[in-house]
């Protein structure tokens, strides 16, 4: 058996019952074979692939609150602190009720890879509760937040673990989390991410991983000759995400026809009414199904549905494993050409395997949704030098990080003989400065 076999064969064994990370450890370490290989008597000697796996820390915790009718209610926390071999554990806080520790430690590995593809200073963490926001009034999120952040608090630091936003967790979630480290603390820093303009936070971090996604799909389709202007688009999600890539898609002259939220999704063939979406989303935090009150022309349909629309480019901005095998085939059915992941790991595998073998150009996730990671280090950098870049300052900066992003990746794929397979790309890009740093620093 390989060294690679080997090590899926033990991240299996040794963590039964989790199988978005048995998931997301296969798909990078399959995608790195090539690499390994060449260097297998080294990387086993050191027990490499074994120590890129394992976090560096788990932490679990009881998150004990109080809800508005007096009940003291009792969740679960996590933090997973991956890898900081390039830099401090950098990665979002996931607010629903689907979180475990299987999914918070896929989304923390995803995230080493992720964030050494932004070519900035961090390294990946995650963590997040089973706490449903939806729902609860705003004193409840607090009440949450701050028991959260009680406790949190001790594995945190602006160099040591920066957490940011993520599903669930807005700039509601985050300044209440602020406010109560500050508290304990006593200190001012750039613990947080995502934070409001009015106390250290960063212009254009709210739209960075959507417009990111954009900038790297235009950026790949210039690559071969095509421009985007013209398009019709699928996205899924109503969320930060999704709502930004669909305001950048419409600015790059694409038309988007979709979005979907976890009851439903609308289609509208004259295009998404961006204003119309925010106000629903952003403002009266409403379900889909009021689109239509908007748009009459436009249709709503319970349930899934979003990838059975004819589009040339469709961007999963959801959640992990919402495009399976059977919208695979029917988006390449319907003569899509590019299918870029906003979301974590939105692809099943074998949607995955699917998309690339028909052609289909795929974008993975930990690429093509780095953008908002990245705004993220923009936002650490303002604040450990006391500053406060314009939207055009930033914007322009995420740009051409996305930009630089995919040309790594593509090159990294040329370099091995993968031209064109940009998963395999990705993580060898983003495995590549990760390794080099951990050899550096010896066996820790």
């Amino acid at each position: 058996m390989s060294y690679v076999d080997e090590v899926i064969s033990e991240v299996i064994r040794k963590n039964p019952g989790e199988p978005e990370f048995h998931q997301a450890v296969k798909e990078v370490l399959e995608s790195i074979r090539v690499v390994v290989e060449k260097n297998e008597e080294s990387y086993r000697r050191d027990a490499l692939l074994e120590r890129l796996v394992a976090p560096e820390r788990e932490i679990k915790f009881r998150v004990p609150w109080v809800d508005d009718k007096g009940q003291v209610q009792v969740n679960s926390g996590y933090r997973v602190q991956y890898n900081s071999a390039i830099g401090p554990y950098k990665g979002g806080i996931r607010l629903h009720p689907s979180v475990n520790i299987g999914i918070i430690k896929f989304l923390g590995f995803e995230q080493v890879f992720k964030n050494s593809l932004t070519g900035l200073p961090i390294g990946g963490g995650k963590g997040g509760s089973d706490f449903d926001p939806k729902g609860k009034s705003d004193r409840e999120v607090m009440a949450f937040c701050q028991s959260f952040i009680t406790e949190l608090y001790k594995y945190i630091g602006q160099d040591t673990d920066v957490p940011a936003g993520d599903i669930g967790t807005g700039a509601r979630e985050i300044g209440y989390m602020y406010g109560q480290y500050k508290r304990i603390r006593g200190v001012f820093e750039g613990v947080l991410t995502g934070k409001g303009l009015s106390y250290g936070g960063s212009l254009a971090r709210r739209e960075a991983t959507g417009y990111g996604l954009l900038y790297i799909t235009a950026e790949m389709l210039k690559s071969r000759g095509i421009g985007i202007e013209g398009k019709t688009v699928a996205v899924s999600g109503a969320g930060n995400v999704a709502i930004y890539a669909i305001e950048k898609a419409q600015q790059l002259g694409a038309k988007v026809v979709t979005a979907s939220d976890s009851t439903g999704w609308v289609y509208d063939p004259d295009g998404i009414d961006l204003a119309a979406l925010k106000e629903i989303k952003e403002v009266k935090r409403a379900r889909l199904s009021e689109y239509k009150n908007y748009r009459p022309s436009s249709e709503y349909h319970e349930g899934r549905g979003v990838w059975s629309v004819k589009v040339d480019i469709a961007l999963p901005c959801a959640t992990q494993n919402e495009l399976h095998l059977e919208d695979a085939k029917m988006l390449v059915a319907n003569g899509v050409t590019v299918v870029a992941e906003g979301a974590n790991m939105p692809t099943t595998a074998e949607a995955t395997e699917y998309l690339q073998k028909n052609g289909v150009l795929f974008l993975p996730g930990k690429a093509a949704n780095a953008g908002g990671v990245a705004t993220s280090a923009l936002e650490m950098s303002q604040n450990s030098e006391r500053l406060h870049w314009s939207f055009e300052e930033v914007d322009e900066k995420l740009k051409g990080i996305m930009t630089s992003l995919f040309h790594n990746i593509d090159n990294a794929a040329k370099k091995y003989g993968f031209e064109g397979n940009y998963v395999v790309g990705a993580n060898i890009a983003g495995f590549e400065k990760v390794v080099d740093a951990m050899t550096a620093q010896g066996i820790v």
